[in-house]
């Protein structure tokens, strides 16, 4: 009995826990919360507490006092600090759920595809902590690939390559099943820090990852005929230690972000050349599917449709795939069984 009144209360959910950010989606809601997974934490005599999650401690990165630090619990996809996602799930999941004590959602929570069982573990204690009654696992290329509206049951390939804050998934599905796949630690984040360490090393200018993001989806990747675009930056000189103002272009842009980017091509060819010949034949007609944020990055779909000679097509708004997918799972708990990682 008392099961069937909790059943009555409980809001199932779907949780995308991102390196960047966290969204979460209602059953019968759709997503009801977006924000940066960022958690603002004050050390004293009794140990850290929880001062702020989301925007309100993203806004707080880079400029606390010293007792004070805005962390980001979650490194390349994977959690990081235990104890802080856990604090920082806890308060979402009562966001969402308007606070109400009585809740105990069953959670589908989209992982990495190369993550470890220490891993996986860590993401079910956290969520369970978090006051879950069940947790289900899903490979966040599998999630993107059913949010980005893929027929992943069918006996045909599909090829998504979902590029987060943390790591890029390159998957080919089919059958409800990842055929093959490799994640690699390159994501959003890296791609910030590259910038970051380029405009340092050439003009002796620190930056915040901040602005790095800025630059970065601002400039983009441009192509060597598009005209050059010119963008003012601010930063703190390295020599002097006085505030400057600097004017960067695009190419350069191109030049700091070429490593990474080969890197996530070679991981693309990688996944193609290893796939059976049958699914491979599908994929010159259907070609790939960006998701995720990195797919927002000006000209990487023209960049790799070059590199793989494949139609390349961008998400309908690739940010929400993973978390939409894990969503229409909810209402699917045969096909959720199917595709979810076994414990």
């Amino acid at each position: 009995m008392f099961n069937y009144i909790l059943g009555l209360f409980s809001n199932d959910l779907a949780i995308d826990l991102g390196t960047a950010s966290t969204l979460i989606y209602v059953k019968g809601k759709g997503i009801v919360c977006n924000e940066p997974s960022v958690v603002a934490v004050k050390k004293d005599g009794k140990g850290k507490r929880v001062l702020a999650v989301g925007k309100e401690a993203k806004a707080m990165l880079g400029r606390t006092p010293g007792n004070i630090a805005a962390i980001r619990p979650l490194k390349e996809g994977v959690i990081a600090d235990f104890e802080v996602t856990e604090e920082m799930l806890k308060y979402f999941i009562a966001k969402v759920h308007n606070r109400r004590l009585l809740v105990r959602p069953r959670i589908i929570v989209g992982v990495p595809s190369g993550i470890t069982q220490v891993e996986k573990r860590a993401v079910r204690e956290s969520a369970y902590s978090a006051g879950a009654a069940e947790v289900y696992l899903i490979e966040e290329p599998m999630a993107a690939a059913i949010g980005a509206g893929l027929p992943i049951t069918e006996p045909s390939g599909n090829m998504i390559v979902d590029i987060g804050g943390g790591t890029s998934e390159i998957a080919v599905i089919s059958l409800a099943g990842i055929v093959q796949s490799k994640s690699i630690r390159i994501g959003g984040d890296k791609l910030d820090e590259v910038i970051v360490q380029y405009i340092k090393r050439k003009y002796n200018l620190s930056i915040g990852t901040g602005v790095a993001e800025i630059i970065k989806m601002s400039l983009g990747l441009p192509m060597p005929e598009e005209k050059t675009q010119k963008l003012e930056i601010k930063g703190s000189n390295l020599i002097t230690g006085i505030p400057t103002t600097l004017e960067i272009e695009s190419g350069e842009i191109r030049e700091a972000l070429n490593e990474p980017i080969n890197a996530l091509i070679e991981a693309v060819k990688h996944v193609l050349e290893i796939t059976p010949p049958e699914l491979a034949a599908d994929l010159v007609d259907k070609g790939i599917v960006l998701a995720g944020g990195g797919a927002l990055l000006k000209n990487l779909d023209i960049i790799l449709r070059e590199e793989t000679q494949l139609p390349v097509t961008i998400a309908d708004d690739p940010l929400t795939c993973v978390v939409k997918g894990a969503g229409k799972l909810l209402d699917e708990i045969k096909l959720l069984r199917e595709v979810a990682i076994p414990n």
